[in-house]
């Protein structure tokens, strides 16, 4: 954890001393009565591509907070890192050089360490599980953390997945399998720490790069949802997948909270009420397409196997992995934790 991508740190770093110049204004404003009739654009940063279901629902609610607003909100999305990578985006966003970025709360996490809390490695087996801890008071207890670093979360989390490996070279049936394994991970302690434990070789990556990373065998193989290998096409450079569902993710959808105070409250009414509903639609078409997804990725090439998933939670719970993320988290958030997802540690 202390070693972990101390360039990047200096980076956020440097928006967070931004942030706190501005942190004790912002949390005191209140919309000035000019404001009602005011026109706000403000930009929204994305890493996925444009037909990834979470960038396509975000800019279909942007359309719709426009129209339901008569042209006072209008928020572009930039997808594709157009605005930078995800660590770029946080510090721009706490900074107020951007107004909203989404991304995983695994990297979330080096900021508002209880955003990753749901990374902890086979700590949900379903969705049920996970929705009823998101939407939650585990859910809640994480946007209270955001709060604390001057940012506003909305209240629906997207869902971004359960993250499966793949490789170039091999199928991973048992946590044998990953002992030397060059694996592509997203900037996040959590996913760094679980593949370390099973003796794998993490790479910390940022999305728009992998792509090419995987192509050059920088690496061999990375481990993401089924989306990401479609709208990715990360199928081209990959051919196996190991269905392990090691960790959920979603994407926090969060705003600069000085721009978000400088809205009327009729509009951050229509933008809270329209993202909240674009997330459930967006969750809707991620279980549409991973039902279909897996056949048309075979369909490109790519051969799939189911490994017996306890015996990877029951080497964690040996290595103690699970103590050793219990410490790094308030008792609070690993109650909460452990509330949805039964006992770990």
């Amino acid at each position: 954890m202390r070693g972990f991508d101390r360039g990047r740190r200096q980076v956020l770093g440097r928006g967070v001393a931004i942030a706190a110049a501005s942190a004790a204004p912002a949390l005191m404003l209140s919309t000035p009565a000019r404001a009602a009739g005011q026109t706000f654009n403000y930009k929204l940063g994305i890493a996925l591509a444009p037909s990834h279901p979470t960038t396509a629902n975000l800019t279909a609610a942007a359309a719709e907070i426009g129209r339901a607003s008569n042209g006072r909100l209008n928020i572009q999305v930039f997808p594709n890192s157009q605005l930078g990578s995800d660590t770029d985006m946080i510090s721009q966003v706490r900074s107020g050089a951007i107004d909203f970025v989404s991304t995983a709360g695994l990297i979330w996490g080096t900021l508002v360490p209880a955003a990753s809390i749901s990374g902890v490695g086979f700590a949900f087996p379903s969705y049920d599980h996970v929705w009823k801890a998101m939407d939650g008071e585990l859910g809640a207890h994480i946007r209270a953390a955001f709060a604390k670093v001057n940012l506003m979360p909305q209240s629906k989390i997207w869902d971004h997945g359960f993250r499966q490996v793949t490789s170039s070279s091999r199928q991973i049936q048992s946590p044998q399998d990953l002992s030397g394994f060059k694996i592509r991970v997203p900037l996040s302690p959590a996913l760094t720490s679980l593949f370390k434990a099973f003796g794998a070789a993490p790479a910390g990556i940022n999305m728009a790069e992998t792509y090419t990373a995987l192509q050059t065998r920088v690496v061999d193989g990375q481990e993401n949802p089924l989306t990401i290998l479609e709208t990715q096409r990360l199928y081209e450079v990959q051919k196996y997948c190991s269905l392990t569902s090691h960790v959920w993710d979603g994407f926090w959808l969060v705003g600069n909270l000085r721009t978000w105070n400088a809205l009327p409250e009729d509009l951050r009414q229509i933008a809270s009420t329209t993202f909240d509903a674009y997330a459930v639609k967006q969750r809707q078409a991620v279980a549409a397409l991973n039902t279909r997804l897996r056949d048309e990725l075979k369909g490109r090439g790519m051969v799939f196997n189911q490994p017996e998933l306890d015996g990877f939670r029951a080497f964690l719970s040996k290595a103690g992995f699970y103590k050793d993320w219990q410490k790094k988290f308030p008792a609070e958030t690993w109650a909460l934790l452990e509330k949805y997802a039964g006992t770990l540690a």
